[in-house]
């Protein structure tokens, strides 16, 4: 049996058990799990690369249980001021809050790598999804959300980068194989 923990007092524990609960749990899905909105199949090693470059980038930006509500707001914006230099405060906002070196949310970690070599909008979609049986499976409840669960007040960093890691080991244990080359 497979037994992945982020610390002995964790509250997350992914066992073999749990695997399986969650692969019964995708083949009750509305749509096949391995098939993203392009309507092309995603192979489970595509899926678990695109897992763990979401847990690479969160160890070198860092990570962030949710974004600060208020911080970084928009300023007023005075009266008589240019069109120009109301664009141009818009502008810097949006660069600020994009930067590079900020640390992440788990899901906005997902979401990054969907622009890179690691990944594209079907295998975050599956990805996502990966993430949200698995954390079904560990809680015992239904409509449980990665997004939520990866948000407690609780969480740790330790945590998400162990769900990362079932998730990778899950898709490369339930996901489609590559095609054979001839």
């Amino acid at each position: 049996m497979t037994t992945t923990t982020a610390t002995t007092s964790s509250p997350v524990l992914i066992t073999g058990a749990v695997m399986e609960q969650a692969a019964t749990l995708a083949a009750d899905l509305y749509r096949p799990l391995w098939t993203g909105s392009s309507g092309e199949q995603s192979t489970g090693e595509t899926v678990a690369r695109h897992l763990e470059a979401a847990a690479d980038l969160l160890d070198e930006t860092g990570w962030t249980r949710t974004w600060a509500v208020g911080v970084g707001q928009l300023g007023q914006v005075d009266d008589g001021v240019s069109t120009e230099a109301m664009l141009r405060q818009l502008i810097d906002y949006i660069r600020e809050e994009d930067d590079p070196g900020k640390p992440l949310t788990a899901v906005t970690a997902v979401d990054r790598i969907a622009g890179t070599e690691h990944g594209d909008g079907d295998t975050r979609e599956i990805a996502q999804e990966v993430q949200n049986l698995l954390v079904q499976a560990a809680t015992g409840h239904p409509t449980a959300r990665f997004g939520a669960w990866a948000e407690r007040q609780h969480r740790t960093h330790a945590e998400i980068s162990l769900l990362f890691t079932a998730g990778a080991l899950f898709a490369r244990t339930y996901g489609p194989k590559p095609p054979a080359a001839n």
